[in-house]
């Protein structure tokens, strides 16, 4: 959904008043209003909406950023944070009437600490550079997002952010001891505590996957933990995504939590191995990835474990790294299956909803009758073992009829896996992607209620306003037209 136009005249105005006030507390240089500067912001990821921002701000500590948001608040003007801009829900897309604060600067890690296993880092720090840091030690963080190389630490805490070692060891909101930030009003917040608990509610785990609504976060501390010392990743071919889906609902019920858990369809498969040459099984209709790591003596009884599973759940295909460059090799293949994807197609659409993992074949096969429906392609990559899916759509971003049957199309997998018993999001947020399946998943009581949390916190609506929550007039409009158009494909559903 394009965002709503702005008078042109107003825009310029604002945007004179905001600089002057702003050039009181931050260099010239820090701020960014000219178009040829701004448009490198217009949108995080999620490319198919763009929006220019009144003005970038680039603030270097956290007094400028204290600063920036006191301003704001007393001109009434939106504020949007921005990390490394790799979200994939739009979740950082600027408002057109006000600031992006962008934290990149904030990129100092300021403490490892071996004994207590923890990491102080600044919000702008990358996933990546921190386990790069605390390497040395024999540590690492364990969260790792595909997007690793390049994404930072404020914005995994922003969506709480996986990856494909998470159904071991969690998600960000599993690994984060403390936050600190501040309020739209521009003071000093804390979340969390370095101890095992913190005083009071658990606002730490409310702050992290709040998508930039509550606070600005500017320093995290997290957890390290030891790198195993070995690891062993499995490649298993089926000739039936049916048989691939339930493989992981198999390996579950043994008792089995790999360190990893990964599943690709065949069209993904290819696009893939064209790109890294992963070795992966071209022939396949679906792959798992699979990772056992620990001490030597762990692996080797888990891989068999895990084999005999995988061959009593029909795979016709098992190969086990033989080392660790072919390890990082397997995984390579699943860590650029979205740049891969990018080879393939002008454009493309990475939905993120969740599901039980009984149901992964029947969503799986959903999908397969919707690229006929809309009309589209669409390649399957996801976190098989905590169910979490990444349809990607691919399409023609120039074609108006194409992105309108894309969103259609994403639509309605987040409404079948609804309907499946998950929920419309995992790791990517809802941002402005996924207001009008928040309708669809959510009673008009239910989002209410988390606006209220949102107005507890930013009483003015401020900081990134327009996401996540949607308003009652948005549901009704939207089930007017879903209902309309005749896609309401489950009537269990709520009707709006």
């Amino acid at each position: 959904m394009p965002p709503p136009a702005v008078d042109p005249t107003l825009r310029v105005q604002t945007q004179n008043r905001v600089v002057t006030a702003l050039l009181q507390h931050l260099p010239a240089h820090a701020l960014l209003w000219h178009t040829e500067d701004t448009v490198p912001y217009e949108c995080d990821g999620l490319t198919a909406y763009r929006e220019r921002p009144l003005l970038v701000a680039l603030p270097e500590t956290e007094a400028q950023v204290a600063a920036v948001l006191q301003t704001c608040h007393q001109l009434n003007i939106p504020v949007v944070a921005r990390g490394a801009g790799t979200g994939l829900s739009g979740g950082a897309m600027p408002h057109a009437q006000g600031v992006t604060l962008a934290l990149a600067k904030f990129k100092s890690i300021l403490k490892i600490d071996p004994v207590a296993r923890t990491a102080r880092v600044q919000c702008g720090v990358r996933n990546l550079a921190i386990s790069e840091a605390a390497a040395a030690h024999g540590l690492y963080y364990a969260p790792d997002p595909s997007s690793q190389i390049a994404c930072t630490i404020g914005g995994n805490v922003a969506e709480n952010s996986g990856g494909v070692h998470c159904l071991k060891y969690g998600l960000t909101l599993h690994n984060v001891l403390r936050v600190r930030g501040f309020t739209m009003e521009g003071e000093a917040i804390e979340f969390g505590s370095e101890a095992l608990d913190a005083a009071g509610l658990d606002l730490l785990s409310l702050v992290i996957g709040s998508e930039g609504m509550l606070a600005v976060i500017t320093d995290v501390t997290v957890k390290l933990i030891p790198k195993p010392p070995l690891a062993r990743c499995i490649m298993a071919s089926f000739d039936d995504v049916r048989r691939a889906g339930d493989a992981v609902a198999q390996i579950i019920a043994a008792g089995i939590i790999p360190a990893g858990l990964e599943m690709m369809d065949k069209p993904m498969t290819a696009a893939v191995e064209d790109f890294v040459h992963a070795g992966y099984d071209l022939s396949a209709e679906a792959i798992l990835l699979c990772e056992s790591d620990g001490t030597p003596e762990e692996v080797a009884e888990e891989v068999a474990r895990i084999q005999a599973v995988l061959v009593a759940s029909g795979a016709t295909r098992i190969e086990v790294s033989a080392d660790e460059a072919q390890r990082l090799r397997f995984w390579s293949g699943r860590k650029n299956a979205f740049p891969a994807s990018g080879r393939i197609s002008p454009d493309y659409m990475c939905m993120d909803s969740t599901i039980p993992r009984k149901n992964l074949a029947a969503i799986l096969l959903a999908i397969q009758e919707m690229e006929q429906k809309y009309q589209l392609r669409c390649a399957n990559v996801f976190h098989a073992g905590d169910g979490n899916l990444h349809p990607l759509i691919l399409f023609d971003g120039a074609d108006p009829d194409q992105l309108r049957r894309c969103e259609e199309f994403g639509a309605e997998i987040l409404e079948t896996s609804v309907a499946l018993g998950g929920t419309v999001t995992g790791e990517h947020g809802v941002g402005i992607e996924k207001l009008n399946s928040m309708c669809v998943q959510f009673s008009a009581e239910e989002n209410a209620q988390m606006q209220a949390v949102k107005q507890a916190f930013d009483p003015a609506e401020l900081l990134n306003p327009g996401k996540v929550i949607p308003t009652l007039h948005r549901c009704a409009e939207y089930g007017r037209m879903h209902v309309r158009r005749g896609l309401l494909a489950h009537p269990d559903l709520p009707r709006f």
